[in-house]
């Protein structure tokens, strides 16, 4: 029987692709969690757009027993995090749940934005910090430049760091023992009342709903009963288990121990994630802290290509909410595109994950509306209203004003790049706040509006700078701005689905491209087609689609020809007009795709 100074709980983090999921493998195989065959390459991402994109989404633990060289026995339960600043949030529930954490660096590439901002996550959390080398095996390795700079920008000791390989197994066991000596055991009481912080919940359609536990004091067992803290709702224990990475049922969970419980709950609102557990009949007086709910900041309308798949469409997004509880959505309809949905994402990558696992699990073509973020409208009767579509903003007249999202931005590049850089943010209207030098790298501070970065700025940051800048963010908060809805008018019908919100200084610019990107997009019709951008009643940009032309004169010869050719185009311009008056415009969906693909500068 284990003791709790025998657990060490801890979190791998690292940047995207410096390593997590591959050093996480080796210390499975080393444990022995999985034998030869079972192994595969990052056996923790279950997911197959995980493995395609070679990528972590969802925080996965493993709990493994190792004897360490002097043959003591001790559980380490490991917690896999996510790299991508989409998936922040799972990165700061999984630091909640864990004493410490090893932190990988790529000693090829050294520290970079998201290695930055999930240090800071674990000092938060008052983690103790392991740093890793990884990568030694490569040629292009540099381990003392690497150790300096974690040294220079992070500000954590490099004399207790391990060099190794997640390719040849090297330096493993070094991991292993240093764990064990420099990570502290949890704290808590076996004997006391339970407590337990809930960490994760999914829905598993064989089980229900699947609730990732981490008791704090005391123990869980099957048939216990038990209430959760924020919903006053109690349950009985059905099963209790550990992932060892396959899932394995256990008769009980003590202080100090991550594991899983089942209680029959079939809806996964019912679990909120940071919600604190108890025993039903011996409450607690007070919650954990918990971690602050994930909100939504980018926002679009998914719409299906075939208005015949919408109900397909509900389907799939439901399925996907029980996986993914930060993503929100709700119905909308648009005259152009119909029946839809304004669905809210923690990210342009959160935002694609969604779609592409909704095409490819529920086979469901999309179309997909400009992303947005969440603005703060205050009216004159000072009443606050967030504005998710722009189409849906109130008559100005009774607008005090707007406010946007801002970010801090973190963005680290060779300093060959930083005039590029630089300008593309002050494009942005990005605010410098900091520029530092590490070596011949400089780690940049910007403050940018949300609203501008997430349309292209990180595509466009790693072209110019052939993906060597590494960038990261935070939300700051909300301030005022000069913003304008730009309208877009296609024969006199205001396009809500073209619909944007735009700094006044750019809503000229942006208003041509989209005229002109629409002139070339939309076929011609029978008639004349005008299509503007306009702010209110302003008409701030026009192009026209030229009518086809019937040539109704041919036929005339001999005498009084002027007046019946003066009569036949009288009667096609009435048909014109006519037909102009009644006719519909088809806008054909690459015309809304191409609007989306223009870029904002």
């Amino acid at each position: 029987m284990s003791t709790i100074d025998n657990i060490r709980n801890f979190a791998i983090i690292a940047h995207i692709d410096h390593g997590k999921s591959t050093i996480a493998d080796r210390i499975i195989h080393k444990c022995g969690g999985l034998t030869e065959r079972e192994m595969k390459a990052q056996v923790l991402d279950s997911m197959d757009i995980e493995r395609e994109r070679g990528i972590t989404i969802k925080a996965q633990t493993v709990k493994l027993n190792y004897k360490s060289k002097d043959g003591k026995d001790y559980i380490l339960n490991i917690i896999d995090t996510p790299g991508h600043v989409d998936f922040s949030y799972e990165v700061s529930r999984s630091l909640y749940a864990c004493e410490g954490s090893i932190l990988i660096v790529d000693s090829t590439q050294g520290v970079e934005a998201q290695t930055l901002a999930n240090v800071y996550q674990a000092m938060d959390t008052n983690h103790e910090i392991i740093p890793i080398l990884n990568k030694i095996d490569l040629p292009a390795s540099e381990i003392e430049k690497t150790k300096n700079q974690i040294e220079e920008v992070i500000g954590i000791d490099t004399s207790n760091s391990v060099p190794c390989s997640g390719k040849t197994g090297e330096g493993i066991d070094e991991i292993l023992e240093k764990i064990i000596q420099t990570l502290p055991p949890p704290r808590g009481n076996k004997n006391d009342i339970l407590k337990c912080l809930l960490v994760d919940s999914w829905y598993d359609s064989y089980l229900g709903v699947v609730i990732l536990i981490r008791v704090i004091d005391g123990k869980i067992k099957k048939n216990m009963k038990i209430k959760m803290m924020s919903t006053n709702q109690e349950h009985i224990v059905e099963k209790v288990g550990v992932f060892t990475p396959k899932p394995k049922d256990i008769d009980e969970l003590n202080s100090g121990e991550i594991g899983f419980i089942i209680t029959g709950i079939k809806n996964l609102s019912d679990t909120k994630v940071g919600d604190t557990i108890c025993e039903a009949n011996k409450p607690l007086k007070e919650a954990l802290p918990g971690f602050k709910p994930s909100k939504p900041v980018v926002f679009c309308g998914l719409f299906p290509v075939d208005s015949s798949e919408y109900q397909k469409l509900k389907d799939g997004l439901a399925k996907l909410k029980l996986n993914d509880s930060s993503f929100s959505y709700e119905p909308e309809s648009s005259s152009a595109l119909g029946l839809g949905f304004r669905c809210g994402f923690l990210g342009l990558l959160h935002l694609e994950i969604i779609t592409e696992r909704l095409e490819r699990e529920f086979d469901i073509n999309l179309l997909t509306t400009t992303p947005g973020v969440v603005y703060k409208i205050h009216l004159n009767n000072d009443k606050v209203i967030d504005l998710q579509n722009p189409s849906n903003l109130p008559d100005p007249t009774i607008i005090k004003y707007i406010e946007e999202p801002w970010i801090k931005a973190t963005i680290i590049t060779p300093d060959q790049y930083l005039g590029p850089i630089i300008k593309i943010c002050q494009n942005k209207r990005g605010i410098q706040t900091n520029l530092n030098y590490s070596g011949n790298r400089a780690v940049l501070n910007y403050d940018i509006p949300l609203n501008e970065v997430v349309f292209d700025f990180n595509d466009r940051l790693k072209s110019i700078t052939s993906g060597y800048a590494s960038f990261d963010y935070e939300i700051i908060g909300h301030k005022e701005g000069e913003l304008v809805k730009l309208s877009i008018l296609v024969n006199g019908e205001p396009v809500d689905a073209l619909a944007m919100m735009v700094h006044k200084d750019f809503a000229q610019t942006i208003g041509r491209e989209v005229c002109e990107k629409l002139k070339d997009l939309i076929p011609r019709h029978n008639f004349m087609i005008p299509i503007q951008a306009a702010i209110g009643g302003k008409i701030i940009a026009r192009e026209t689609i030229k009518g086809f032309k019937k040539d109704v004169l041919t036929k005339i010869h001999g005498g009084g020809a002027r007046d019946r050719k003066r009569k036949l185009l009288d009667k096609q311009k009435k048909g014109k007009a006519r037909s102009k008056q009644f006719g519909k415009v088809e806008i054909p969906q690459e015309a809304f795709i191409g609007v989306l693909k223009i870029n904002k500068d």
